[in-house]
């Protein structure tokens, strides 16, 4: 869908939306309170009770920001960073409450509480009302409302019913009109755990139910991925969908087919994205990744089998033998609607040896600033090769499309055909993307082999002309770039070959017998701290001239040997 047509769609859903939330529109909203809270359901999220001891004291550390309120209430003060906010209003952080088990955090949550209902409860507008603030807000009272309403008195209990019901007949009216996307399929999620926490007939868990399984069928791909293409994706959706599929057990409800099969394809693709150390690979929006929560899912995979190879709808490849992992983007971009977060690093890998990462990409900041976000999208960004200092695909920035759907990635690969090499002694693949052919008329194509039992791995990266398309001269500039993760030392040997060294464990050697591989900064954009400074190694050659480059990667357990 042509990106005019999609800001046309959205701007008619917000303003669908906007008159849903007017005075006209509000009576739907109201209807009879539940008398009482059936089951809380689980919450799978890390939960630290320090974090509890620091909202009481008036510090709200969400969304990667510190925020003092100095007594006040936080819903009083004005706060620019709009993450920050939309954590504030999702109420998450109730997990910290539950976890302290103090009956002053049990207070100080339903202060909070009470306070939002005062403030917000009452108008339906701005951040604490988009829906999927609202969905996330949702699951978060009904899976921490022991915590909200111990020892609470009668008039707060019956208040926060009633404002979670109109919550979720708020919610039931604007899901049909959500865009595309994780907060949509949320949606449907909060619905559903509505439906069996609260007392409802059961009209409305068949109905909650249906419609979660439609959602899932469209949006979970048939190999565990997730339409977005963002791995982290995954792992959000799945710490609600494991909580979601155990309140229908506790409350002897089957879970829904769509659901059991959403969550047996989802859990291997997490294991997919995932290096040996833990973390996930850093593609398609992908940054840090806090590798408890990862623990704390994978705990209910049940197959505990070794993680597929192949995840052809997602557009993925994994190579793996002893204990070297590479992961590779071999996918088309998704969805111009789901690609607010989609990178352009076509036919970019990563390289881990054991625990230790040493090709990345440069993956995103997860609370940076926003102006860096540009550059962790562009294909210099990501191990794979660019073409005349130009991304494979491109991102709309316009004012009037990024109001309504972000920073969409447009003009990309339409066509990425892959072939998987599986022998007895080698792991590969051949890959080629199109996101050239249209401004230089080159194809690229690159493809990889493991080999020597993870030992060595094999490269090659072809620029070939695309069918009737003559190449102009001086638009064939190629740079294949390496990002070293930043932990690792790139240096020369005595025969001047460049190694990278980890401070404890394997080295890798770098060759490329065509092309003089040169160093250059880089950063990475995904460290726990923040970005980092790092290097890459760069192989710089006019595509008219030298159309093919190969290179070799092979690990030696001493620095300098071959």
């Amino acid at each position: 869908m042509r990106v005019g047509m999609l800001v046309a769609k959205e701007v008619w859903r917000k303003t669908r939306r906007r008159l849903r939330s007017g005075p006209a529109y509000r009576w739907r909203y109201s209807g009879r309170t539940p008398e009482r809270v059936l089951i809380a359901p689980p919450d799978l999220r890390l939960a630290d009770p320090q974090i509890a001891l620091e909202i009481y004291y008036g510090r709200y550390p969400l969304s990667g920001h510190m925020v003092e309120t100095g007594g006040q209430s936080p819903f009083q003060i004005q706060v620019n960073d709009r993450g920050w906010k939309k954590s504030l209003h999702g109420f998450r952080w109730l997990r910290h409450m539950r976890a302290a088990g103090t009956e002053l955090a049990a207070a100080n949550a339903r202060a909070l509480v009470g306070d939002w209902i005062a403030m917000h409860g009452g108008r339906i507008d701005g951040v604490a009302w988009e829906p999927g603030t609202t969905a996330k807000r949702i699951i978060s009272w009904l899976q921490h409302s022991s915590v909200v309403l111990q020892g609470a008195e009668f008039p707060f209990y019956r208040s926060f019913l009633k404002s979670l019901a109109v919550q979720i007949r708020y919610l039931r009216s604007m899901a049909p009109e959500m865009p595309d996307g994780k907060d949509r399929l949320r949606a449907r999620i909060a619905l559903a755990f509505s439906a069996l926490s609260l007392p409802a007939p059961a009209s409305a868990l068949r109905t909650a139910t249906r419609n979660l399984g439609a959602e899932l069928d469209r949006q979970i791909l048939p190999d565990g991925g997730h339409i977005s293409r963002n791995p982290m994706v995954v792992l959000e959706i799945l710490a609600d969908l494991l909580p979601l599929r155990q309140t229908y057990a506790n409350q002897a409800e089957t879970p829904p087919a769509a659901l059991m099969g959403a969550i047996d394809r989802m859990l291997p693709a997490l294991r997919f994205f995932r290096h040996q150390d833990g973390s996930v690979a850093r593609f398609n929006g992908m940054g840090a990744t806090i590798q408890d929560r990862i623990v704390a899912i994978l705990r209910h995979d049940d197959t505990a089998g070794s993680p597929l190879l192949h995840a052809p709808h997602s557009g993925y490849e994994r190579l793996s033998m002893g204990d070297v992992t590479v992961i590779a983007d071999t996918g088309a971009p998704p969805p111009v609607a789901v690609s607010a977060s989609a990178h352009a690093g076509c036919l970019s890998f990563e390289l881990s040896s054991g625990r230790q990462h040493f090709i990345v990409n440069a993956g995103i900041d997860t609370y940076g600033a926003a102006e860096f976000r540009p550059l962790a999208r562009a294909t210099a960004a990501h191990s794979t090769a660019t073409l005349n200092d130009t991304s494979s695909a491109r991102f709309s920035y316009s004012p009037r499309v990024s109001d309504v759907l972000g920073s969409p990635l447009i003009g990309g690969p339409r066509a990425v055909p892959c072939q998987r090499i599986d022998d007895k002694d080698r792991q590969g693949f051949v890959a080629r993307h199109d996101g050239y052919a249209a401004r230089f008329g080159l194809l690229h194509e690159r493809q990889m082999a493991m080999t020597g039992n993870g030992n060595v791995l094999s490269g090659r990266d072809r620029f070939v002309p695309a069918e009737g398309r003559t190449v102009r001269n001086g638009e064939d500039m190629v740079a294949v770039r390496f990002h070293v993760h930043p932990d690792i030392v790139l240096a020369r040997d005595e025969r001047e070959r460049l190694v990278l060294a980890a401070e404890a464990g394997d080295h890798w050697l770098f060759t490329s017998p065509e092309v003089e591989p040169e160093v250059e900064e880089s950063i990475y954009f995904a460290g726990l701290g923040g970005p980092r400074r790092s290097r890459q190694i760069v192989l710089h050659f006019r595509a008219c001239e030298m159309p093919e480059v190969r290179w070799q990667l092979i690990r030696t357990k001493i620095s300098g040997e071959a």
